[in-house]
């Protein structure tokens, strides 16, 4: 199965509250989720991108959450449709902003050539986890905890103030999973591709 496909199957089978059809025929049909980049230039910089990289986070938030550990020492246990929920949506704020074109490096032998980019134009400056909040609230109604998680999920590689990061996180533990799977799927399972 292509990233689309896992996508799909993993919100089909454990999101099912108020609004999420809705959501659903949005990202499939009404934007460009699953054709959209992770970023211009660095992990997930291609078509496709976006969801796999939300895949990979899902994946990195489910394993992070089964650790004996973690379920026992932190007492930390989200429903799937909570963890299925934040891991998925927490980059939604991305579709729309990338837009494909073309930027001059110098190549191999030193001479300058042309290579496929993309651009981040945001036409809803809204921020980035807040951004996904938002959108997604337009949608179905989220836990204050889920709300938090996507909110902070940059955690404190954002420009935020590190007080209100390490608060947050201290307050909503989905926050702080959520920000350990998004780095984790960034800074290795996507690496690679950066």
């Amino acid at each position: 199965m292509d990233s689309k496909e896992v996508f799909l199957q993993i919100f089909r089978e454990n999101i099912h509250r108020e609004g999420s059809d809705a959501l659903l025929d949005y990202l499939e049909h009404k934007s460009d989720f699953f054709t959209a980049p992770a970023s211009a230039r660095f992990h997930g910089s291609y078509p496709g991108g976006l969801c796999e990289h939300s895949v990979n986070v899902y994946r990195c938030l489910e394993a992070y959450l089964e650790r004996e550990r973690v379920r026992e020492l932190y007492g930390l246990d989200y429903s799937p449709e909570s963890v299925a929920l934040v891991s998925l949506l927490h980059d939604v704020c991305k579709t729309g902003c990338y837009k494909a074109g073309t930027r001059n490096v110098k190549g191999p032998d030193g001479k300058w050539q042309t290579v496929p980019t993309f651009f981040y134009e945001d036409s809803l400056p809204y921020g980035h986890g807040e951004k996904s909040v938002y959108i997604l609230s337009g949608f179905l109604r989220l836990t204050r905890e889920e709300a938090m998680a996507i909110r902070w999920h940059m955690g404190f590689s954002g420009d935020e103030d590190k007080r209100l990061v390490g608060q947050a996180f201290q307050q909503y533990p989905l926050a702080f999973a959520l920000s350990v799977a998004d780095m984790e799927a960034t800074y290795f399972l996507e690496k690679d591709e950066a």
